[in-house]
């Protein structure tokens, strides 16, 4: 059953991404036409040619982003020798994916920690569930763009920068999620059993662990998933404001200023592999939990 559930779902993501890939390279055409390279090109097999392999393209072909990936990542050195040693070479694209993967994981990690908190809390007090998840919600309508910069000069003014303030935005933006979650999941047992619990004089902290927890594991993997991918965008964005050195953020600020489109693609690119990676490790655990419980793997 599982390799035909494989089988089944490798069919229409091959048709899906072959289909991106011909439109993309038909769009290679029209979206490089003011550029001087093609203004005198004569016919459309010439055009795409040369709009196929253009050294700064507005939107460059698929071949050259792979390209670029791969002399960026294996073609590239991963580790550089300095008067200190052995250290990452900073012309390395995994350099730079590792520091944003390490803002990405400290926020996530901070965000899920206080979305659970404040779910935990909200679902046991009628209070906080009036007067704290309006401000919850309304937290989530100030732009990122635009809370990051004071964000990060807040906390640079008490020394804290580098990897803090983008772990600090990364959580910002991934706590929302794991708390709306886990609240209609902790919510979601039923009364039925709840009021079996209360007959047998069950403590709050029993009904939750063996009820109202195991009911809300769904939500929370679910919420998870969603969260995990927020804190990359948010370690990326949290890497803009501040021009820096380092991360992905970083090589999409270099590569716009230098107008190396390209290189652009190619940290988009290698976000995209990252966010893949990080969501199929969520998904490893979600089935380990489960497995672990005794529900379906």
């Amino acid at each position: 059953m599982a390799n035909r559930s494989g089988e089944s779902a490798f069919v229409p993501v091959a048709t899906i991404t072959a289909l991106i890939v011909v439109i993309w390279y038909l769009a290679c055409l029209p979206m490089n036409a003011d550029l001087p390279q093609l203004k005198d090109a004569q016919g459309l097999g010439n055009r795409y040619a040369i709009a196929w392999a253009l050294e700064r393209p507005v939107l460059p072909a698929p071949h050259q982003v792979l390209v670029e990936l791969y002399n960026s990542t294996i073609g590239t050195r991963l580790f550089r020798q300095t008067a200190d040693g052995m250290v990452l070479n900073p012309r390395n694209l995994l350099f730079h994916a590792w520091v944003t993967l390490s803002a990405t994981l400290v926020g996530f990690l901070i965000g899920a920690m206080l979305g659970i908190g404040l779910a935990i809390a909200i679902i046991h007090s009628r209070v906080l569930q009036k007067s704290l998840m309006p401000w919850i919600i309304a937290s989530q309508t100030i732009p990122i763009l635009a809370i990051a910069p004071i964000i990060i000069v807040a906390l640079g003014s008490v020394g804290l920068t580098g990897l803090i303030p983008k772990s600090v935005i990364s959580a910002y933006l991934s706590f929302f999620p794991i708390t709306i979650g886990m609240v209609k999941g902790l919510s979601s047992a039923d009364s039925m059993q709840i009021d079996l619990m209360r007959t047998y004089n069950a403590s709050r902290p029993v009904t939750f662990t063996k009820l109202r927890w195991p009911a809300a594991l769904p939500f929370l993997f679910a919420s998870l998933k969603v969260s995990i991918s927020i804190s990359l965008v948010g370690a990326i964005v949290g890497e803009l404001p501040t021009g820096a050195q380092a991360g992905l953020g970083a090589r999409l600020l270099s590569g716009s200023y230098y107008g190396q489109t390209v290189q652009i693609w190619s940290a988009l690119f290698m976000a995209a592999i990252l966010a893949a990676l990080l969501l199929a490790l969520v998904s490893l655990v979600e089935r380990l939990t489960l497995r672990a419980m005794g529900g379906r793997p």
